[in-house]
């Protein structure tokens, strides 16, 4: 790669330990996708993680002396003051929350807690070269916003956001943007819950990038969120075009740079339910629980729950995982007091995947998510997964109809 004298003072440790350490890494990125130079960048975020291994390399570079040039925001964790409050945590994993919250804070990141940026807090503007890593954010900021940025993992990310570069290669190229796969979508999709199991069919679309054909002419911003986090639940995708919808796919034509796609793949109404009945528990059955916002929920679909269960009592459990400026606007709105008042909990700062959640273990929870859904069973937590509708019926009544 050929470097600017500041790219390689940087690599040469005259801007500190910290700074050449993530200049090594991304240089070596770079070269294992042939980059010819680094670029800069205008954005970032992290997909943060406070388990050992992700700590132990955000620590390591603070105590190198490394700050952030561009402050990323980034993922949630767990909120440390509701889980200790409620002592739902160890002393063991309460320190390792407290542990990442001071290595990102030293290190000069915006300490967001939010798996869902693009849609409030860390929005780009189309063309943006930005570095994000996040499942659901990478396709969004490319697909929706027309920003510009690789799928980075989150300590890749963590070192653009330190160097304020990222080696040019992939998605930043006109050329590797275009779609390759015609999907045509003739199931119906009226609700953000149709999107999840759109997203889920990625083996079936395949590797590449999608262009959808046949969805409805406005799309809402939850249903373009469950869209790109589904896609990478079930496979690896970095962007998606809708034709006339999305901002480089004015046109079949011009999402497929004129080129004929490589295939093409009709999704039915009998796909999704197929998808259904593979990831999910089988329904008619009592649950535990409900668990809602993965990724995070946004003040609408928090309205939308206060409504419906306003004035009743839950029989199960209710958790809605939000970011914390979503769970202050809930506080402000009242949806918050209607919510507590049936029993349901909005938890900020908050990821389904995380130890807060172990007395949990062994039940069997309902979801509108299959990412929801995928991650905790690693934790031997299970779920059925249905609409959101059909979620807080079952949470009122303790059981899947």
């Amino acid at each position: 790669m050929i470097l600017t004298q500041e790219q390689q003072d940087m690599l040469d440790g005259k801007y500190g330990e910290g700074t050449a350490f993530a200049m090594k890494i991304q240089v070596a990125i770079g070269e294992s996708f042939d980059a010819k130079r680094m670029v800069p960048i205008t954005r970032a975020h992290v997909a943060l993680s406070n388990q050992e291994a992700d700590l132990w390399f955000a620590e390591k570079l603070l105590k190198a002396g490394a700050k952030c040039r561009i402050a990323p925001t980034v993922n949630p964790g767990f909120c440390l003051s509701f889980f200790k409050n409620k002592s739902m945590v160890s002393k063991e994993d309460a320190d390792l929350m407290q542990r990442t919250h001071n290595a990102y804070k030293g290190l000069g990141a915006v300490l967001s807690y939010n798996c869902t940026p693009y849609i409030d807090t860390n929005v780009p503007n189309y063309g943006e070269v930005i570095a994000f890593s996040e499942s659901s954010a990478t396709p969004y900021v490319n697909s929706v916003w027309g920003a510009r940025s690789n799928r980075e993992g989150a300590n890749s990310a963590l070192c653009a956001a330190i160097t304020g570069y990222v080696p040019e290669y992939g998605l930043l190229f006109d050329e590797n943007r275009k779609g390759n796969i015609l999907v045509e979508v003739k199931a119906d999709m009226k609700t953000p819950y149709d999107y999840h199991l759109l997203g889920m069919l990625g083996k079936k679309i395949g590797n590449g990038i999608p262009v959808f054909t046949g969805l409805p002419k406005h799309i809402s911003k939850e249903s373009l969120r469950n869209l790109g986090a589904q896609l990478n639940t079930s496979g690896a995708y970095g962007m998606f075009h809708i034709v006339g919808f999305t901002p480089e796919a004015p046109t079949i034509d011009a999402a497929f740079g004129g080129v004929k796609p490589d295939r093409k793949v009709v999704i039915t109404n009998d796909d999704l339910t197929e998808i259904l009945d593979e990831i999910s528990l089988k329904g008619n059955r009592n649950i535990d629980f409900a668990m809602f916002g993965c990724p995070h929920f946004t003040l609408e679909e928090v309205k939308y729950i206060a409504e419906k269960i306003k004035g009743k009592k839950l029989k199960k459990e209710m958790w809605i995982l939000t970011s914390s400026h979503v769970k202050e606007m809930a506080v402000r709105m009242g949806f918050d007091d209607i919510i507590l008042e049936s029993g349901g909990f909005i938890v900020p700062d908050t990821c389904p995947d995380q130890p807060c959640w172990s007395h949990l273990k062994g039940k069997v929870g309902i979801t509108e998510s299959p990412k929801c859904a995928y991650y905790p069973q690693r934790r031997g937590i299970h779920f059925v997964i249905r609409d959101l509708e059909t979620c807080i019926n079952a949470a009122l009544t303790g059981e899947v109809k």
